[in-house]
């Protein structure tokens, strides 16, 4: 597909980063990089059609068997596959099987749509970035190759080091900020083609400094509300996911659906949109 072209439809697969969290609205519900790309893709063209089908905690294989065939038989003119990190985070990681998936995913999407998007993910600074980089790197060396391979374009997001600051990150250190969000949007925009609206990778304001009291309040928050449960799923065999569907997916027909906006003048937040006639 040509570069600045009029997309009229897109589909988002993978984990809770294509899903939205931590970009937590009113009502409780996610938006996230995906709904903000959807909404400014809306707004180029009458009738757009959008479908998100990433469910947090998913590893890989999960993304491969449960998601992509949906994404596939939706046949967009635009796919985001992102995922495969939740992978490398796991102690025990066979990062053979994870090329080889993602591998698997690539060849069945790059001919169901009109262009194929990859990312290289962001990373936030800190211990549990650079005890898992080795894997990361090794990730995002193979989806280079499967891009040059297939034809899909790649985020680079690793690569700007604006995201990995922590003050991106939201409280749980594991999901972006709404800003973050933003800028994700921004950079999938710009990879597309289309007229930058701002400098994503630009840094932002330093924070102030927490004390130190206030640093450790803040990580025994952390421990109790995130890093415990956490382990406790990891130990147990559960995932954040379990019993989970896609936005945009419909367990009881078993298949993926589009939404487009109720009014095409203006298109407004994705969780107002309705779902179009097939």
């Amino acid at each position: 597909m040509e570069m600045n072209a009029p997309y009229t439809s897109f589909a988002a697969i993978g984990d809770s980063f294509t899903e939205g969290m931590s970009d937590r609205l009113p009502d409780g519900s996610y938006r996230g990089w995906a709904d903000v790309l959807a909404g400014r893709l809306a707004a180029r063209v009458p009738g757009f059609r959008y479908a998100n089908l990433a469910v947090r905690g998913k590893l890989i294989g999960q993304i491969v068997e449960e998601q992509v065939p949906a994404a596939a038989a939706l046949r967009p003119d635009v796919v985001t596959l992102v995922g495969g990190l939740n992978d490398t985070l796991r102690p025990k990681c066979d990062m053979g099987r994870v090329r080889g998936l993602l591998t698997e995913a690539v060849e069945r999407l790059a001919p169901a749509c009109g262009q194929l998007v990859l990312m290289r993910s962001p990373g936030r600074n800190g211990p549990v970035l650079d005890r898992f980089r080795p894997r990361m790197e090794e990730l995002f060396a193979h989806i280079d190759e499967l891009a040059d391979r297939h034809g899909a374009l790649v985020v680079d997001l690793y690569g700007a080091p604006a995201l990995a600051e922590q003050h991106l990150w939201d409280f749980d250190r594991l999901h972006l900020t709404p800003e973050g969000h933003r800028r994700v949007a921004e950079a999938v925009w710009q990879t597309l083609g289309l007229d930058a609206e701002d400098d994503w990778r630009s840094p932002l304001p330093p924070p102030a400094r927490p004390g130190w009291a206030a640093s450790r309040t803040a990580d025994l928050r952390f421990a109790r509300q995130h890093l415990v449960p956490w382990i406790g799923r990891r130990l147990t065999g559960r995932s954040s996911g379990d019993g989970r569907s896609g936005a945009h997916f419909s367990a009881e027909e078993g298949r993926a659906f589009w939404v487009t906006p109720a009014d095409p003048a203006r298109p407004g937040p994705v969780s107002e949109w309705v779902r179009a006639e097939d």
